[in-house]
């Protein structure tokens, strides 16, 4: 690289500076300038900006009364994975999320969750997502070692009922990862694994009347983390059998390799023209890395790891891997939230980083 370019390259580097932290409580999602977040069965709310205020209970779900003890601790929290694990806010203020068990839902105004469907496989799913229509899809994750078929449950009435909405037949997927609505597109992405023709890209129209593989076939289609972008969609593979990178795959249905990953990746977000993704510690023999990290680029910059933490001491498959939770939604703002788990320093801890 030469001089110019090096130049130019540091300019654009992307920059963090920590403004904020906040112990037990997990992020969840964006709506524009909001943070959506869990601590324990409640979920909270900071608006975030000029003049960031505290956070502001939205409403709770009551859990069986044996959680509400574990959720008190961060380690039987993580022992027992207490709390939300995916939340969807819609426009009419409606949210709907997963909990142990259950997919919840609150109606506009009020204070508290409600049960809406019981989770017979699995104990969750990892994502939920709204469409602008208003109809809300999630995918089964469970373990599925016979490879018994897959389901995608909608709901069209702001998650009210649900329903099946499109099946993967036996043997075809072991599981949803995720389903990623694409604005520019006007397009879901759907993502599965775990392995060989299992692990795919799947692009499909918002009904799910119509639904193409773009990827598939080994484990660089296995990925939980993706990102449209106006001309692309961005992609972190999740893989312990081999090295982890991210990809580009634009509207011609192109693949490239961009960036290099020390691990697994299953986060990643979007801050103004930053991508971001995240990556964990799990037992590997090629992803030997024990630290969680935050890769970021933009346009014009090189790859850049721009935050580390040392996995902590306790169990892993215990008291969960290493990670860094990166919410979903639309952010509005320049601020990275990011919240840690598993880690020497910051566990269970939600931290706000503005991009300089």
């Amino acid at each position: 690289m030469d001089r110019s370019s090096t130049e130019a390259a540091a300019s654009t580097a992307i920059r963090l500076r920590r403004v904020a932290a906040y112990r037990g409580i997990r992020v969840l999602t964006w709506d524009k300038d909001v943070l959506y977040a869990c601590r324990g069965y409640e979920i909270v709310r900071l608006g975030v900006g000029a003049s960031a205020s505290d956070w502001q209970m939205v409403a709770r779900f009551h859990p069986v009364w044996w959680r509400r003890l574990t959720s008190r601790s961060a380690l039987s929290y993580r022992l027992v994975r207490d709390g939300f694990h995916a939340l969807a806010v819609l426009q009419d203020g409606a949210i709907v999320g997963a909990v142990p068990g259950a997919i919840v839902t609150r109606t506009a105004g009020s204070a508290e969750f409600k049960i809406t469907h019981r989770v017979l496989r699995g104990t969750r799913p990892l994502h939920i997502t709204a469409t602008p229509s208003g109809r809300i899809y999630w995918g089964e994750y469970f373990d599925n070692r016979e490879r018994a078929e897959v389901h995608i449950y909608a709901s069209e009435d702001r998650g009210a009922t649900w329903k099946i909405a499109h099946t993967f037949p036996p043997g075809n997927i072991r599981h949803m990862h995720n389903i990623v609505y694409d604005p520019w597109g006007d397009c879901l992405w759907i993502l599965t694994g775990d392995e060989g023709p299992e692990c795919q890209i799947l692009r499909a129209s918002c009904d799910l009347r119509s639904v193409e593989v773009v990827l598939a076939g080994n484990q660089q289609a296995r990925a939980v983390a993706a990102m449209p972008t106006e001309d692309a969609l961005y992609l972190s593979t999740d893989t312990p059998f081999e090295k982890n990178h991210v990809y580009r795959l634009d509207r011609a249905g192109n693949a490239e390799r961009v960036g290099d990953l020390d691990s697994s990746s299953i986060y990643g977000c979007r801050v103004g023209d930053a991508l971001f993704f995240s990556t964990m510690v799990e037992p590997s023999a090629v992803n030997t890395s024990r630290e969680v990290q935050i890769a970021a680029w933009k346009s014009g910059s090189d790859w850049q790891t721009l935050l580390r933490w040392r996995k902590d001491g306790f169990s892993m498959r215990n008291f969960q891997y290493g990670n860094a939770f990166l919410p979903d939604g639309d952010n509005a703002t320049q601020v990275l939230a990011l919240t840690t788990i598993a880690v020497e320093t910051d566990d269970l801890t939600t931290t706000l980083w503005q991009i300089e």
